[in-house]
């Protein structure tokens, strides 16, 4: 019996060309670091050298000091104390990203459809990035924090995609067995595992990247339209 749905965010509910958000996303906080005296190509390399091993991360540690450890070994301890760069940037600047992201009417309509089905809802996006940078792009999809019962953010997570590890953590987090739990998301190598543990999985075409062209044509997919059907049936199935 299904009794949670797990969500991807980015590309999924948030409609996305991935690598432009990411682009745009490190220029920003780039820009916003030099004028504190970071030069920005630097500060745009070491921030990616941050974030590779955030999804390196054996467990031992959160996300968040894999990643403030990562970018302490390349500027040292100061860039500890500089921490208010990033929570001005994401106040500010990183509002503006939106308008490279994408808006579906239908990433609500689906959230609202599992509630009334009587689903728990998690979010599960890879955690990345802090929860005031989490809760806007929540907010930039058109739903609220507090439509999931758990959202994850590089402060709570230990792990990364596309390990299952990551989803072992998100179950354990909300006392629910894989078993019990659909992962819907758009990235064939990063959602997609989640079968590994024994959940099922559902993969939203929309926004597709199959970075490695690996054969989908296992997984339950197609459009948001496809997507409430399968889950109407899920129990079913």
């Amino acid at each position: 019996m299904i009794t949670t749905i797990l969500f991807d965010l980015d590309g999924t509910l948030l409609p996305m060309d991935q690598d432009t958000f990411a682009g745009t996303y490190v220029r920003g906080l780039a820009t916003t670091a030099e004028a504190y005296g970071y030069e920005p190509k630097k500060f745009a390399k070491a921030v990616m050298t941050g974030t590779i091993a955030m999804v390196k991360n054996d467990g031992s540690k959160s996300n968040e000091t894999v990643f403030w450890d990562a970018l302490s070994d390349i500027y040292g301890e100061k860039i500890r104390s500089h921490t208010h760069i990033f929570d001005e940037f994401y106040r500010t600047d990183f509002q503006e990203i939106s308008k490279v992201c994408g808006f579906s009417t239908r990433s609500a309509d689906v959230i609202s459809k599992v509630k009334k089905l009587g689903f728990r809802t998690a979010l599960a996006t890879n955690p990345l990035f802090p929860v005031i940078a989490t809760e806007s792009r929540i907010r930039w999809a058109g739903l609220k924090p507090e439509d999931f019962e758990i959202f994850t953010t590089f402060e709570n997570s230990n792990f990364c995609k596309p390990t299952p590890n990551y989803y072992r953590e998100v179950c354990t987090k909300i006392r629910v067995t894989p078993e019990e739990c659909l992962m819907v998301g758009n990235d064939v190598s990063d959602d997609m595992v989640a079968e590994q543990l024994g959940m099922k999985v559902f993969l939203l075409t929309d926004c597709l990247i199959n970075k490695e062209s690996k054969d989908i044509t296992s997984y339950p997919q197609g459009s948001f339209d496809d997507l409430i059907t399968y889950i109407e049936n899920l129990n079913e199935i």
